[in-house]
């Protein structure tokens, strides 16, 4: 098992201990990804419940993975066809040996 890295990161004020066997930076960018978003979310307001902020940020996240991941899912199947129809081409002019 790799080595295991406790990164202390602050979102919208509370401090979290994260144990991860990535490096700190990326935990990093991952936090101020999530408070950048949280931060949108909250817009100019003040006095909003962080707890609310960051369940919406983790929707809006998610949002985002399940939509990239459709689209990585339907290039696949557009890439998929593509050679499908390049093999028939090659199959109609090659002859078998």
């Amino acid at each position: 098992m790799a080595d295991m890295n406790r990164v202390e990161v602050e979102i919208l004020g509370q401090k979290y201990t994260v144990r991860t066997e990535s490096s700190p930076e990326y935990v990093r960018t991952l936090a101020a990804h999530v408070e950048q978003r949280a931060t949108e979310i909250r817009g100019g307001g003040t006095g909003q419940d962080p707890t609310r902020l960051l369940a919406l940020a983790s929707l809006y996240i998610t949002d985002e993975l399940f939509r990239l991941r459709d689209e990585r899912v339907e290039a696949e199947r557009d890439t998929s066809a593509r050679l499908g129809a390049l093999r028939d081409l090659l199959a109609a002019v090659v002859p078998e040996k």
